[in-house]
């Protein structure tokens, strides 16, 4: 069982609603991402999503697009990824998962990331563009290194496709609250609620929401339905808004504002 497993575990037997936090590797620079992880954790985030930035990334909104470009502007590679994680690692235990497209994955080399994130102390990885249905031989590398492979679920998934994500899944599943892009959004799609009450009759994982996830109103609203929120935009957002330097404190600020008190 590694960390983000004993998370959920916990979060389960404390039947509380737990926060993942999702930021970009290299933006506003490498060092600062590693300050503002360690920022979010003091804030209340169980979990850290490191996104690894990439040209083309076609499920995020333009906060997150933007971010990867800035990254990628300033020079920011997969071995930062590594080497981010490897300095978390020197003061912290917070779980750490790899949140990355399949294009910088396959380009380094499956099984070479797995043992690279495994060393740099990575515990579970989240392939956005890589469906279940081609993701054995994937899944039994990061495994072999005691790596967590985590997909994705969707409002259109079917049942029987859901069935297929949950039984895959290590750790959590991720439920994409919209069909669409990330982004920080005013209200909650009025039928997520209902949705996620039958997704629940199919998921037996813990489950994980996350696009648009901004307020603490959304929060308090997903609690009973979800066992940690995903949030991203909003962090990434804030981290843009100003000098580099404030960067950690305004992103541990939403992160502490969304959970007021929880």
């Amino acid at each position: 069982m590694n960390r983000v497993e004993k998370l959920f575990r916990n979060l389960r037997k404390a039947k509380r609603c737990g926060l993942v936090a999702y930021v970009t590797c290299g933006d506003p620079s490498v060092e600062a991402t590693t300050e503002i992880a360690l920022q979010l954790e003091k804030a209340g985030a169980g979990c850290i999503e490191l996104g690894v930035p990439f040209s083309d990334p076609i499920a995020d909104g333009p906060v997150i697009q933007a971010a990867s470009h800035r990254a990628l502007q300033s020079g920011t590679t997969i071995f930062d990824l590594f080497a981010i994680a490897g300095r978390i690692r020197q003061s912290s235990q917070i779980p750490l998962v790899a949140f990355s497209y399949l294009n910088p994955i396959l380009a380094y080399g499956i099984e070479k990331f797995a043992a690279s994130a495994a060393g740099a102390g990575i515990d579970s990885v989240l392939i956005t563009d890589l469906p279940p249905e081609a993701a054995q031989d994937s899944q039994k590398m990061l495994h072999d290194q005691g790596l967590g492979l985590i997909f994705l679920a969707a409002p259109t998934s079917p049942k029987e496709r859901l069935a297929k994500i949950d039984r895959m899944s290590d750790g959590f599943v991720y439920y994409v609250s919209v069909t669409g892009v990330t982004g920080t959004r005013d209200a909650l799609d009025p039928d997520l609620l209902g949705r996620l009450k039958k997704v629940r009759r199919v998921i037996r994982k813990p489950l994980a929401v996350g696009f648009g996830v901004s307020s603490h109103d959304h929060y308090r609203k997903l609690s009973p339905y979800c066992d940690a929120v995903v949030v991203g935009s909003a962090i990434v957002r804030a981290i843009a808004s100003g000098d580099p330097a404030g960067a950690p404190t305004r992103a541990s600020a939403v992160v502490r504002t969304i959970l007021r008190g929880a």
